[in-house]
């Protein structure tokens, strides 16, 4: 298997060139902007408990990390 690494440091066993390994265009959007008010949603905490992001943090602050996607 051969590993080519992209300008970014990224290590993928794709090809440079392939389709999966493009970047987003450059108009695509990336998420919210900071400090935009999030609409509710839920998701599953590391035990399995559905956690609901605005009633359950009951107006604390909070940090949301969005990865991007990676070859796999």
């Amino acid at each position: 298997m051969t590993i080519e690494r992209d300008e970014w440091g990224f290590d993928a066993p794709v090809p440079l060139g392939h389709p999966a390994r493009l970047g987003r265009p450059a108009d695509h959007p990336t998420g919210p902007k900071v400090g935009e008010v999030l609409p509710d949603f839920e998701l599953p905490d590391i035990a399995g408990r559905r956690v609901r992001f605005h009633e359950d943090r009951a107006g604390a602050k909070s940090v949301v990390v969005f990865f991007r996607s990676a070859v796999w």
